[in-house]
């Protein structure tokens, strides 16, 4: 129950922060000029203020990472259960993100591919920093990081079998869908050809079928936590309690 708690506390708190970190935050140079032809006039409406919380969004994210990470140490959280808690917390923020992906088209563009990819290796580096990348947090940002790649990818006939052997954590929903959004950088750019997108459906439905249909993440979802023994050092018996306790009652044996 404290475990749980715990977690929808934390998931509360950066919940706000996710969008803005992971797919608004634009922080690769020259790449912003880049915008999808047909959705000029909402991307010029875009001003410093709005680039300025993204910006802020990427770093009050991490910051708050750092945070909790703090708090679980002073606490003296057992490794292990730190692993499960940032592993859930990464989870929570690739389905947010790829959530909000599969619904904005504005979103659905190369340039916009690679900068969500450049985010996410903030959060890579940061699960390296902190000695997580075995903790399985890095495998639950999966998804996000490939319909990224997805986004900077080649889409020509000859593409479809690698298309469908990097996107191994995407349904196939959600990989039609963001190639239906996908929306040409400019006019030299052409949409993805129906054909193209009918040959990876082909391709993608030897998958098993359980989930493939499945477009959008369960943000609700909780991995299962095990609660490791991890004996202390410390023997009891050495242990004198403070007389302000009023433990006077017990004895040593």
């Amino acid at each position: 129950w404290i475990y749980q708690g715990l977690i929808k506390l934390m998931e509360s708190s950066i919940h706000p922060m996710i969008v803005g970190a992971v797919l608004e935050h634009e922080a690769i140079a020259g790449l912003s000029a880049g915008k999808p032809s047909g959705l000029r006039g909402r991307s010029m409406s875009i001003d410093k203020d709005d680039k300025s919380k993204g910006d802020v969004s990427l770093d009050s994210l991490l910051r708050a990472l750092n945070n909790f990470m703090r708090v679980l140490n002073v606490h003296a959280m057992d490794h292990e259960l730190t692993k499960q808690i940032f592993r859930q917390l990464f989870y929570f923020i690739c389905a947010n993100a790829l959530n909000n992906l599969l619904l904005r088209k504005d979103m659905c563009h190369w340039t916009k591919g690679m900068q969500i990819r450049y985010n996410m290796s903030h959060l890579e580096q940061w699960l390296r920093d902190n000695k997580l990348h075995e903790s399985g947090a890095q495998t639950a940002l999966d998804p996000i990081i490939q319909a990224s790649q997805l986004l900077q990818a080649r889409k020509t006939d000859t593409d479809v079998d690698s298309i469908v052997e990097m996107c191994s954590r995407l349904t196939t929903s959600q990989i039609i869908k963001i190639l239906n959004l996908y929306t040409p950088v400019n006019e030299f750019e052409e949409r993805v050809p129906i054909s193209f997108i009918r040959k990876i459906q082909e391709k993608l439905s030897s998958r098993p079928q359980d989930s493939t249909q499945t477009l959008l993440m369960d943000t609700k979802f909780l991995f299962a936590v095990t609660f490791p023994f991890s004996p202390s050092s410390l023997g009891l018996e050495t242990i004198a309690p403070p007389n302000e306790w009023g433990l006077g009652f017990l004895k040593r044996y």
